[in-house]
């Protein structure tokens, strides 16, 4: 689903966990009213840690803590760490707990990552309360202020308030939040769009996607950790590239969390290089991050390039049309193509059939996964 498009905001590119995490923790330290927390990924360790001991001192000073966690990703998080947030003060949701007897209703996840504090300044992107996201894998977040938050705070409220969310954390508890973003004014105030999707039904940030990919006129750069598209959007990409638009993908390489998704996607390599695209793999690291630009439009957030993230999980992303903030992801987007490896036609018609066959062997796999739906 589409939010409105909305003047006024002020947009900020935190590249890596060095960057937005100290933010985010910042912002939590400050609070004074509220702190809203929506993540998949949800683990015990060194970060969570920090993490629930800023949310329980928060509470601590009277601020309304709701957190609101995936039911899969945060396994993870063990006991003793929910209790702590419970004992604090803290209302812990889940979303869509497992249940072995509900077979294929596992399958919907909450994939969004939001963070709102005060009602007045949030953060959106690939991140979660997991070490890796400080130690080892490249991930990128947004900085938001300004009208755009309203949206966000809807958007939370929603699946907090949804009978898939389960947990001791009243149903209306969101009602109580203060909404006082206002309009940035001056020559930082930027152009922005919440855009979501919840599973089959509402499919908002495949099509939005879709759109830019359509009305490109110069570049259209994305970057996914997995990419697995559908065939609509792959023909989008490939006619894109024959009509003279800079089409780049800069895709997780030899690091990966997921292996098999990513040979399910290099299956599509062929044709697409012969189009035109350019796909680059990133090497330093597991690249995390979920982010394209088209011309001077930009969306971040946690949807992945995947049939996953389009047919079943809750997703969440923001939308910035403008030249400057363009103009910043750009940068980053150049800077990861050189620590990369720009996969040639050339060379990719050289492959071994090794690499061949697990292209064949996991393309089929996820051909089968996706009919499940």
């Amino acid at each position: 689903m589409l939010g409105m498009w909305r003047s006024g905001n002020r947009f900020t590119l935190l590249p890596e966990g060095a960057r937005f995490l100290p933010s985010m923790l910042k912002a939590v330290d400050e609070a004074g009213q509220s702190i809203l927390l929506e993540l998949y990924l949800a683990e015990s360790g060194h970060l969570s840690h920090i993490l629930i001991e800023a949310l329980c001192t928060a509470r601590r000073r009277d601020v309304n803590v709701l957190v609101l966690l995936d039911g899969f990703g945060s396994l993870g998080l063990n006991e003793s760490d929910r209790q702590t947030m419970i004992d604090a003060g803290i209302q812990l949701r889940i979303y869509n707990p497992l249940r072995w007897w509900r077979l294929s209703g596992n399958l919907t996840r909450d994939h969004r990552k939001l963070l709102v504090v005060d009602g007045e300044v949030g953060f959106t992107g690939g991140f979660g309360a997991v070490d890796v996201f400080a130690e080892a894998w490249s991930e990128v977040a947004v900085r938001i202020q300004g009208p755009c938050i309203r949206d966000w705070v809807r958007l939370f409220a929603r699946v907090w308030d949804s009978q898939a969310s389960a947990g001791p954390g009243s149903r209306q508890a969101v009602c109580g939040v203060n909404i006082s973003a206002t309009r940035v004014d001056g020559y930082l105030g930027m152009r922005g769009r919440v855009v979501w999707g919840h599973g089959f039904r509402y499919q908002a940030i495949r099509h939005s996607l879709q759109h830019q990919s359509s009305s490109a006129r110069k570049r259209l750069w994305i970057c996914t950790p997995y990419f697995v598209p559908t065939y609509s959007m792959r023909r989008r990409l490939r006619r894109a590239a024959r009509r003279g638009v800079d089409v780049r993908l800069l895709i997780a390489g030899n690091h990966h969390d997921h292996p098999g998704v990513r040979s399910a996607g290099q299956r599509f390599y062929t044709r697409l290089l012969k189009a035109g695209v350019r796909i680059h793999e990133f090497q330093p690291s597991f690249l995390h991050a979920k982010f394209s630009l088209a011309d001077d439009w930009v969306t971040i957030g946690s949807c992945n390039f995947d049939h996953w993230s389009l047919q079943w999980n809750l997703e969440a992303n923001q939308e910035v049309q403008d030249h400057r903030f363009a103009a910043e992801v750009a940068a980053l987007f150049e800077s990861h193509f050189t620590r990369s490896v720009e996969i040639t036609q050339a060379a990719w018609l050289k492959r071994p059939w090794l690499q061949r066959c697990r292209e064949w062997g996991y393309g089929a796999l996820d051909s089968l996964v996706t009919r499940l739906r």
